[in-house]
């Protein structure tokens, strides 16, 4: 954090200096920190860096859910344990997939395809690019959401969760309130207060055909976590889908990608990142204009931008089609006619672990995306130039300059030790984060 107070003094120094010497030019480094301090929030660059995963007390989190170590072990075991799947809509679908099935840790907390399955999905492949729709179910059986599912890193950050914004109470939602539980009946649970990541996670573990309840938490041994985590809670609720999804969430806002190299160097590191990602750097937080919407510490923002691209039916979805609400992104939500074809700018970490990429799944590769807002062209022919943001433009970046770009967010934001957040095992020692036979073998699970 050294670098932080001296930014004053880096170009008085090179003033004073030129007077009687040749002018010294700031270092890529030196020139980097002004710049971040000028677009961060604070006016500070230290705005950018992430708690460290233990740090509990410096993590955003909701009144309703102080986290804990207990509630973050508890639901460290809980993302990646099959046993609750019990709903499943046919029997060779029972307890063979979890939260993990959709958002791999490998894959950067994502699928690696272009949609995930939970339900109704076997196969994994190497990091969940195999998993395809089972072949006894029907299409509309299938879990299988209308948008590619975000990645929950540094979800911490998120104050109104999903790719519209639709849960939580406050934030971007304060103002809302007459639409919660209109469009989508799961966004009711706004009227609790919970937070955004608790309401929709108690939303999702049941779409997503997950159970619990006090005699599978008995049966798999997680009483005595659930009795650590949640003490002050009477017996009689201590045991459900609540309660797990704090415990979910907890581990969640928990998820901080602080060993990628911009982290290392933000915290006084100049070698963690070379010369040619400090470049990609300075695009970023300058030319490029990325921090127009990517300004908040986890590289996202919970504003909603419309930049026409094309949507999951368009590109092999299941159990989605022109007509799905979620097209049409904060829109689908508030029914407000501005909102229309607006979606939430995630985060970027770990963004080249695996693509497609944007909720409809239409670009393959990093690049690709980086060359469409290079370009500034829409591609989706239903979203009215009228709704399209005033940030979306062609850019023109230099082949170059693109490849510098390209660089920094696939390397400079690259943690390379997700794996520290995944168990070793689940207590009902079932593979994760597919049970099913397929994936069994394909990840080499006995």
């Amino acid at each position: 954090m050294r670098k932080i107070y001296v930014l004053g003094g880096i170009f008085a120094v090179v003033l004073i200096f030129a007077c009687k010497h040749d002018p010294v030019l700031p270092s890529a480094d030196e020139v980097l920190l002004l710049r971040l301090a000028e677009v961060a929030k604070t006016g500070a660059p230290d705005y950018f860096v992430l708690p460290e995963a233990a740090d509990l007390a410096n993590i955003p989190q909701t009144a309703a859910n102080p986290l804990t170590p207990e509630k973050v072990a508890l639901g460290k075991l809980l993302f990646y344990e099959p046993a609750f799947g019990i709903e499943a809509k046919q029997s060779v679908g029972m307890q063979t997939f979890t939260c993990s099935s959709c958002h791999v840790p490998a894959a950067g907390f994502r699928p690696s395809r272009i949609q995930g399955i939970a339900d109704g999905g076997y196969g994994f492949g190497v990091q969940g690019e195999a998993r395809e729709k089972y072949p006894t179910y029907d299409d509309q059986e299938i879990d299988a959401q209308g948008a590619r599912p975000l990645s929950v890193l540094n979800v911490a950050y998120v104050t109104n969760s999903m790719w519209n914004g639709s849960f939580g109470s406050d934030g971007v939602n304060a103002g809302t309130e007459a639409m919660w539980g209109v469009f989508d009946p799961g966004t009711a649970i706004n009227h609790e207060g919970l937070g955004s990541l608790e309401g929709q996670n108690i939303e999702g573990l049941k779409t997503h055909r997950l159970v619990i309840n006090r005699d599978l938490v008995e049966q798999y041994g997680y009483k005595p976590m659930f009795d650590a985590a949640f003490p002050d809670v009477p017996e009689d609720e201590r045991y459900t889908r609540k309660t797990a999804s704090f415990a979910i969430s907890a581990y969640l806002r928990q998820l901080m990608c602080t060993e990628a190299p911009f982290q290392r160097w933000l915290k006084g590191d100049e070698s963690a990142m070379d010369e040619q990602q400090k470049r990609g750097a300075l695009l970023f937080f300058g030319k490029a204009g990325c921090t127009r919407c990517h300004n908040e510490p986890n590289l996202g923002s919970m504003t909603f931008h419309a930049i026409g691209v094309k949507d999951l039916f368009e590109n092999g979805g299941l159990k989605t089609s022109e007509a799905d609400r979620r097209n049409l992104g904060r829109g689908g939500f508030t029914g407000n006619q501005d909102d229309m074809y607006r979606f939430r700018v995630p985060q970027l970490y770990n963004m080249a672990d695996s693509g497609p990429y944007f909720h409809g799944s239409s670009k393959k590769n990093l690049r690709d995306v980086i060359e469409y807002f290079n370009a500034g062209v829409p591609e989706n022919t239903r979203v009215p130039a009228s709704q399209i943001s005033l940030f979306f433009h062609p850019l023109n970046l230099t082949v170059e300059e693109m490849d510098d770009l390209e660089t920094f967010i696939r390397e400079s934001l690259h943690d390379p030790d997700l794996q520290r957040y995944v168990p070793d095992r689940v207590l009902s020692g079932s593979c994760f984060p597919n049970n099913d036979p397929l994936s069994k073998v394909e990840m080499d699970c006995n």
